[in-house]
């Protein structure tokens, strides 16, 4: 054999195992719903909804019953998913500006789509961004190889405007240029994209963060849907259908996926990005927060604690609920362990690896403590440790018809126990007080590091 003829052969052989190596590495889409109540999904008890798809992907995985997101608004739990920290760290406290030429969270920060690209993996951002409206910032300057969507909060399905504070505005993107496809329906659109981004990089892992927009205002589902709740009260009969059809297209991406060959070794995780809007824009309300007080915008239970599914039929149990609490900042170092991405040295992070709840029933929650922080230190805040709950400047738009209206006490310090009293019903600070004052300093320890933390 000669030696030009040994060479390529070992080329050969190399690519081959090169490739392989690269196949066995799970493939990641994660589902990133905007503004779904907190039990708005058949599998968690919804009894006027139609979600196929999402009871489906429960059957074949792990349903999680005490997931919380990291914040309740839009752009603080999106940071908070894409770093694994808490938004306040990552740089984006609170929604940033849905404006042209207005930055949002640091380019300095680690996304998972950095994690994962540095892995070997190929990355993709489908449909909503709303963490910065600059080059840097937007999605091809965090880590995503490949993006379309819209970079503000919202848009028109169908107009792709964001009329919702003037001047009204385009906004719909490709790596990083404006595209115009007027009429064509965005759900539509994003179905396409995911697909094609699938096909083209199937024979390497791959990421798509798929921050599909619905289903926040304007509740623009299709005819299909429409009719089949127009029994249903307003502003329910929009929400229902705007939730149908969004289950609908989850539908056709998975489809896709296992047409492909690839759902066995693909991640497939789908998750709410906080509570339900009661918003002027989506008729007050729409979505549930179930048992539940509170709702997108506060940290009440309905704001924060969100659907959450995820489904790898190769490695995880099917049909299966946890019960720990766990948090949305925690599948950052989780997807790192599964995809064995490796985590810069000295790297902080607030969220923990729930790889063992996933994979045992009793195992512990990784968390004793969590804090969130909405806006800031002066702004909303909770402080939990264990099933203890004090929730700093509390507010509300709306409220269960058997909860009372807070008085400024409640509104100022709020404690909780969940596990006696999980729909909040009543404050129970004023029986409580050296827990209040307990919590109080560990709240205070999370802000001060907060502001002392050096990236």
């Amino acid at each position: 054999m000669n030696g030009y003829f040994q060479f390529n052969l070992f080329l050969f052989i190399f690519s081959i195992g090169f490739v392989h190596a690269n196949q066995s590495k799970p493939n990641v889409i994660f589902v990133y719903t905007d503004d779904q109540g907190s039990v708005d999904a058949g599998c968690y008890g919804a009894k006027d909804l139609y979600t196929p798809t999402i009871d489906r992907l429960a059957e074949t995985g792990i349903r999680f019953t005490n997931m919380y997101a990291p914040s309740a608004i839009c752009s603080a739990s999106r940071a908070g998913l894409l770093t694994g920290r808490i938004p306040a760290r990552a740089g984006v406290p609170a929604n940033v500006s849905s404006s042209r030429g207005k930055p949002g969270m640091p380019s300095s920060e680690i996304t998972l789509a950095e994690l994962l690209r540095n892995n070997g993996y190929s990355t993709g951002h489908i449909g909503k961004w709303h963490l910065g409206f600059t080059p840097e910032t937007m999605p091809n300057g965090q880590g995503f190889d490949y993006s379309f969507g819209h970079m503000g909060g919202c848009i028109d399905n169908y107009s792709h405007f964001f009329y919702w504070s003037g001047p009204n505005r385009h906004d719909l993107w490709r790596q990083g240029k404006e595209i115009w496809r007027d009429g064509e329906y965005f759900g539509d659109l994003m179905v396409s994209e995911c697909n094609s981004f699938i096909s083209k990089n199937k024979s390497t892992p791959f990421f798509i963060y798929w921050a599909i927009n619905w289903p926040h205002y304007p509740l623009q589902a299709t005819n299909k849907w429409r009719e089949k709740f127009q029994g249903l009260a307003h502003p329910r009969d929009k929400y229902a259908a705007f939730m149908s059809t969004t289950d609908e297209l989850i539908g056709q991406v998975l489809s896709h996926l296992t047409e492909e060959g690839l759902r066995e070794n693909t991640i497939f995780i789908f998750q709410s990005d906080h509570g339900h809007s009661v918003e002027d824009r989506t008729f007050g309300g729409g979505g549930s927060a179930g048992p539940y007080r509170g709702h997108k915008g506060n940290l009440f239970e309905g704001g924060i604690k969100v659907p959450s599914v995820v489904s790898w039929p190769a490695e995880i149990a099917k049909g299966e609920t946890r019960d720990q609490f766990v948090a949305g900042t925690d599948w950052w170092p989780t997807l790192a362990e599964w995809t064995g991405a490796k985590i810069p040295e000295g790297h902080r992070l607030d969220g923990k690896s729930i790889s063992e709840v996933v994979h045992d029933s009793k195992s512990e929650s990784p968390h004793k403590r969590y804090y969130w922080q909405l806006g800031n230190q002066n702004g909303q805040w909770v402080m939990r440790e264990g099933d203890w709950k004090l929730y700093a400047n509390a507010r509300e738009n709306i409220r269960p018809d058997d909860i009372p209206e807070m008085n400024r006490q409640d509104k100022k310090l709020f404690l909780v126990n969940l596990k006696e009293d999980s729909g909040e019903k009543r404050n129970w600070a004023a029986e409580y007080p050296d827990r209040v004052q307990t919590l109080i300093k560990l709240a205070k320890a999370n802000q001060d590091e907060l502001v002392n933390f050096k990236k």
